[in-house]
């Protein structure tokens, strides 16, 4: 009797489990909202990422007034109010009214930190825990992704949401696989692995897995705008979706910044960096170049300053952050470098008015708004090689 009752249990649970969750998404795909749902868990990162969110919002806004602008958010101090606020204050986007919030619980599942090792697999199959709490608290007619997390396509299909996307950046890209195979240390290639070629293998193997799983959760969206031709290139190559893809260049609003007057200060001559504290960005290749320029100036010029302008989107970012301007004592040029951290789009244009010089090394940049603001702004753009 005992066996035949653990049988059962054996059976009827699973079975249980199947069928309360089929019924879940029979229930959300009959009863989604007519809205359009933008998953973006870092309300405050900052970047152009944040300045695609808000035009995007005003666009359904003024476009579809009937549809509601849901925001998917992980910070759990987002209001509606506060939210259109931002995006008033920080990127001079005037919503046409607050847009709703979800408060997302679950965000550490998508937080670099949570994976010390197979960080970009971890994050990618975090997102997808992210995005199933997203979709039960509330169900949109449209997904929409400004964030690029891919993989959380097929749980919104499947929820029976049109799926939409706005790609920045590719999460894999083909540069990577070949920076890789050639052993080139980068941020996103440890040089304890470009050293060993066994290591270079068994990595080599994990980017060909992973960018053929990215390519099918890519497929899955119903329309992909991209940022640039280098950005559709790549994505056109590894999700197999040419006809879908479309290019829309970022919002750059540059009204304001063409209105700056062209004379400059040469008192202390200032030069701009504007760019989120991520790894990427190249900030302490910025710091060592101006630090080997100070050296080499002549003691009759004028001494100029290097300005970092950029926002912080957790708590690895803020490491970042005080990293850099450890690095900056120890060349030795701390007094000559000041730090501007989540600063307003007001004071953003004060800085890129008084900037006799923007400069800019990420290497495969895919578009580069700063460097459009710089031009805006009557700052020569210095840029390294490869971006």
């Amino acid at each position: 009797m005992i066996n035949w009752i653990l049988y059962w249990s054996l059976i009827t649970l699973p079975l249980a489990t199947i069928l309360l969750f089929a019924s879940q998404f029979l229930n959300r795909r009959r009863n989604k909202k007519k809205a359009v749902g933008f998953f973006h868990p870092y309300t405050n990162d900052g970047g152009g990422g944040e300045r695609v969110l808000w035009c995007a919002v005003k666009a359904i806004q003024e476009q579809n007034p009937d549809l509601d602008s849901v925001i998917f958010s992980g910070d759990h101090d987002a209001s509606s109010q506060s939210l259109m606020s931002r995006a008033t204050d920080r990127f001079g986007v005037h919503l046409l009214y607050p847009p709703k919030v979800v408060h997302l619980n679950r965000r550490k599942w998508i937080e670099e930190t949570t994976y010390p090792h197979f960080t970009m697999i971890g994050q990618s199959l975090g997102s997808v825990y992210l995005s199933w709490e997203a979709l039960s608290k509330f169900t949109p007619m449209y997904y929409f992704d400004t964030s690029g997390y891919t993989f959380t396509y097929p749980i919104a299909r499947l929820f029976g949401c049109k799926v939409i996307c706005y790609t920045h950046y590719p999460t894999i890209s083909l540069d990577m696989i070949s920076r890789v195979r050639q052993r080139s240390s980068m941020y996103n290639n440890d040089a304890s692995i470009a050293r060993s070629t066994w290591l270079s293998r068994c990595k080599m193997i994990y980017y060909t897995v992973f960018s053929m799983m990215y390519g099918m959760v890519g497929s899955c969206a119903h329309l992909v705008m991209v940022n640039s031709s280098w950005t559709q290139s790549h994505i056109e190559k590894l999700w197999g979706i040419t006809e879908r893809i479309k290019r829309v260049y970022p919002p750059c609003d540059t009204s304001g910044l063409q209105a700056l007057p062209l004379e400059r200060s040469l008192e202390t001559p200032k030069i701009i960096s504007v760019a989120q504290f991520r790894p990427e960005k190249a900030h302490s290749l910025q710091l060592e170049a101006f630090s080997v320029a100070i050296k080499k100036l002549d003691e009759d010029l004028p001494r100029p300053k290097l300005q970092f302008v950029g926002s912080c989107r957790n708590k690895s970012d803020e490491e970042r952050l005080q990293n850099l301007k450890e690095k900056a004592v120890q060349l030795n040029i701390h007094e000559d470098v000041e730090f501007h951290k989540n600063v307003m789009y007001r004071d953003l244009v004060r800085l890129l008015g008084g900037a006799v010089a923007g400069i800019h090394s990420m290497i495969d940049e895919h578009f580069g708004i700063s460097v459009v603001e710089f031009m805006a702004a009557g700052a020569i753009p210095i840029g390294g090689h490869g971006n």
